[in-house]
């Protein structure tokens, strides 16, 4: 499957870097400017903050585009250039090249908020100051739909405490709508280090690998109510596109037997706050996996399907009933043509409520 080996602690030494932004970058010649341009402008070009985009076998102009920008910043923006492994190898990458105490991706058609990253930056800037650790730094993302010319904003001003440091258990419950994903997340870069990252090569959808492994590592944890991160929606053949997920199948069951395997969550995860919204997270994604298989066309995907469900029961009987058996479980597994019907319907309902592709 080829995951990611561990990144020691170490590499490289600690600097005067408050935070380092990975832009895994594949074909972005398009993006890739705005994208940059967003992190410069809205941190003032500040001299403790460090770009570094990985190019990830490009085809296009991106590794000039690269290069380019790190000869007018070379104090801010490096470029690694590597042959294609997929976004997992790309975000890695990044992660084992970063110098900075914090490090955040940023996908190279999204960017970044300016009034939002100043002040995000002011936040850890002060935790350095006062010698304060950190594990986690929470903000809210928008949706920008392309297509619609509108945006939604996933905050968490409800859930979480705010403006202050705090642990998994002051956090109340999430809304099927409020995952924290990639986009929300910048964690410690050692908290990432200090266990290998399974993210599989040439695999989509690895980003909810990122935001749910290293959860259990954090035990501090801030959130700032800011509209940082904007993120693109609704590109044809972008990788959260229904048709383009349908033909993806494989790689969501690759995804989600990672997460599976990666704890036994009522055995490993001893924060109750933490493992509620952890088995929540996960029966998402089981969800997906079925709402998926009914919109395949694939007449081998229910067996498949099934496979999962029962590699699930055997791996940890629990986690299996709570997936299976909640809400959710029920909703998006209802037999025969009619309850098919049924569950596309409620999928296409949420999608209209959340606003998630």
């Amino acid at each position: 499957m080829n995951l990611s080996p561990a990144i020691p602690e170490s590499s490289p030494a600690q600097t005067s870097k408050v935070v380092t932004f990975g832009i895994p970058s594949y074909n972005a010649e398009k993006d890739l400017d705005r994208c940059v341009t967003s992190i410069l402008e809205g941190s003032d070009f500040a001299e403790d903050i460090e770009i570094i985009v990985v190019d990830d076998g490009s085809k296009d102009g991106t590794p000039a585009l690269a290069d380019a920008w790190v000869e007018r910043h070379p104090g801010i923006i490096r470029a690694v250039h590597q042959e294609n492994g997929g976004h997992g190898m790309a975000v890695l990458a990044g992660l084992r090249e970063a110098s900075g105490t914090y490090y955040k991706v940023v996908d190279s058609d999204d960017w970044l908020d300016a009034a939002s990253l100043s002040r995000m930056l002011e936040i850890l800037r002060g935790f350095k100051e006062r010698g304060e650790r950190v594990d986690l730094f929470i903000a809210n993302y928008v949706y920008e739909k392309v297509c619609e010319g509108k945006s939604h904003t996933i905050s968490y001003h409800r859930v979480l405490p705010e403006g202050r440091v705090f642990g998994w258990g002051e956090v109340r419950r999430f809304l099927p709508s409020q995952n924290l994903l990639m986009h929300s997340l910048c964690y410690r870069t050692d908290v990432l280090r200090r266990e290998a990252l399974p993210l599989p090569a040439h695999t989509f959808y690895v980003d909810n690998i990122y935001a749910y492994v290293p959860l259990p590592r954090c035990e501090t944890i801030y959130y700032a109510d800011l509209d940082l991160y904007r993120y693109l929606i609704g590109r044809e053949g972008q990788s959260v596109n229904e048709a383009t997920m349908v033909r993806r199948l494989d790689q969501q069951f690759r995804v989600t037997r990672i997460m599976m395997g990666a704890y036994h969550l009522f055995d490993d995860v001893e924060e109750v706050h933490l493992r509620r919204y952890m088995m929540g997270y996960f029966t998402m994604m089981m969800a997906i996996c079925s709402v998926f298989t009914k919109l395949s066309p694939d007449p081998a995907k229910p067996r498949e399907l099934a496979e999962l469900w029962a590699e699930l029961k055997a791996f940890d009987l629990r986690m299996y009933h709570r997936a299976r058996f909640g809400m959710i479980g029920l909703g998006t597994n209802i037999p025969s043509p009619v309850g098919r019907r049924m569950t596309l319907g409620l999928y296409r309902l949420a999608g209209k409520i959340v606003k998630f592709n």
